[in-house]
């Protein structure tokens, strides 16, 4: 199969699984298409599916992660001992682990093609992030608690791990606790890779998107808990700070010297 022909397979396969989707049009053209699939992807409920459909997905995005590039750790300098910092999509990086700002049921974004984070990994990764993730809550019983991670799988993602952590929502002004809370969700995501022996970990910008923790204050918690978590521990893990706008970069780039 060409990358046409996978992306109509796999358009055809979730629309036959729910009576409501299957009159839905098919678009002719490449992007409505690739649309069309990321939303169905994005709505889907976690449940079990066919090997089959898993080879064909799995090729699909990997073929699709190969065209947007994988950037590799060997390809980024340093801005400080054993910490980086690199602004561009976070699903092309090929690391140990990325982070993911994930919502307390921690299946990932339910929104077709929202523009979060959470959305955008789940995407990439492929059903089986949401489905792993739907087990770890249900064992777990109760909605993941702000300022914890969890570790999943990265399926087709050029990662070997996602660690998902919920960070703050800020109401009005930024509280103590609100930073407490934000510092939790970094130095979680930093034991858990330890403890885990990965060697590489990027973070997102946590909490500074939909959940409105004020970017400045948020990036310099950030880089003081990595400073600090690294100082303490001899794991030998290197940080990715991953920034997508121009605003971010600059802030970080004065937080890091």
């Amino acid at each position: 199969m060409n990358q046409k022909e996978r992306r109509e397979y796999l358009i055809d396969y979730l629309k036959n699984e729910e009576k409501r989707w299957i009159g839905i049009d098919v678009p002719a053209d490449e992007p409505s298409q690739k649309r069309l699939l990321r939303s169905l992807m994005n709505i889907r409920a976690p449940k079990e599916v066919s090997e089959e459909f898993l080879a064909v997905q799995d090729a699909y995005l990997q073929e699709e992660s190969k065209q947007k590039g994988v950037i590799h750790l060997s390809e980024l300098n340093p801005v400080c001992p054993g910490i980086y910092l690199w602004q561009g999509d976070i699903t092309r990086l090929s690391v140990d682990g990325i982070v993911n700002a994930a919502n307390n049921a921690l299946l990932g974004c339910f929104i077709p093609c929202h523009g979060c984070i959470d959305n955008a990994i789940h995407s990439s990764a492929g059903v089986q992030l949401r489905l792993e993730c739907f087990h770890a809550m249900e064992a777990q019983g109760t909605p993941e608690p702000t300022g914890r991670a969890k570790i999943t799988g990265a399926y087709n993602l050029p990662c070997r791990h996602v660690l998902h952590t919920v960070g703050p929502v800020i109401s009005g002004a930024v509280t103590p606790r609100n930073r407490e809370l934000l510092t939790g969700c970094y130095r979680s995501c930093l034991e858990l890779a330890a403890a885990n022996h990965l060697k590489s970990i990027a973070f997102c910008c946590i909490s500074t998107g939909e959940f409105r923790f004020p970017n400045e204050e948020a990036a310099e918690i950030a880089v003081r808990t990595v400073k600090e978590f690294l100082a303490e521990n001899s794991c030998g893990l290197e940080v990715i700070f991953n920034v997508f706008k121009d605003a971010d970069y600059k802030i970080y780039s004065r937080k890091l010297g």
